[in-house]
């Protein structure tokens, strides 16, 4: 299949309606500055507070954006593989709608993809909660421990990956905090740079500490079994 873009934007939305506004300038602003093709797949996952609205009304004038409903909410797993589907770049780029990930730090991460399948984001300098910081610290170090890992800060939403990688892989709930595990696993190579991260000015984060961390855990028992059993084989001749 042709690809219609070079970048693909995946946009998780839920409850973000104060947020997008901002969100889009900045992103037509670096996108802008890297003068090549783009696309903007916003996924509302059950918005109740004007965000779908707000992107169908945003979009009508602007055919590079695209809204995808969900009829209820799904969770961000799903979100991620509905935009997935329906990307048409060579390359995805995936990031929060909250704007603590800075569209601006896409430019530094694009250089890399002249060597590598997927640059993923380090969030060096955490602008969250003491508890968030410390026990993302810890999950991330049980998590690089069992899947055998050293990506710093997997839950980064900020990542560039391939799409021939990234479509091959079946998603299910919480697979989205594996990605670079995952498309290891389907022979990417994988970088991770350091990139900005900042306070949440609007709304709240619809994710609580200690549910991400029990249903983590699980997930990565998954992962950790998927690692063991793939199946990897070269063909001499056929």
């Amino acid at each position: 299949m042709k690809n219609l873009y070079k970048y693909s934007i995946v946009l998780p939305i839920y409850n973000e309606a104060e947020n997008l506004p901002q969100l889009f300038r900045e992103i037509e602003t670096v996108m802008t500055s890297l003068q090549q093709s783009y696309e903007v797949i916003c996924v509302d996952d059950g918005s109740r507070d004007g965000s779908a609205e707000y992107i169908h009304t945003f979009s009508l004038e602007r055919e590079h954006y695209r809204l995808i409903r969900f009829d209820g909410n799904f969770g961000q797993s799903a979100a991620l593989a509905a935009g997935f589907e329906a990307a048409a770049g060579e390359f995805i780029i995936t990031m929060d709608s909250d704007l603590q990930n800075d569209p601006g730090d896409i430019s530094k991460m694009v250089p890399h993809l002249e060597n590598y399948d997927m640059v993923t984001g380090w969030r060096k300098t955490r602008r969250d909660t003491w508890l968030k910081r410390v026990s993302s610290k810890i999950a991330n170090g049980i998590r690089n421990s069992l899947s055998r890992e050293t990506i710093q800060d997997t839950g980064c939403s900020l990542k560039i990956m391939r799409a021939s990688c990234l479509k091959r892989i079946k998603m299910y709930r919480g697979m989205h905090r594996f990605l670079p595990t995952l498309m290891k696993m389907e022979g990417a190579s994988v970088v991770e740079i350091p990139v900005s991260h900042r306070s949440r000015i609007a709304g709240s984060s619809h994710y609580g500490t200690w549910d991400r961390a029990f249903s983590g855990l699980r997930d990565l028992l998954a992962v950790r079994w998927m690692q063991d059993r793939f199946i990897h084989y070269k063909i001499k001749e056929d």
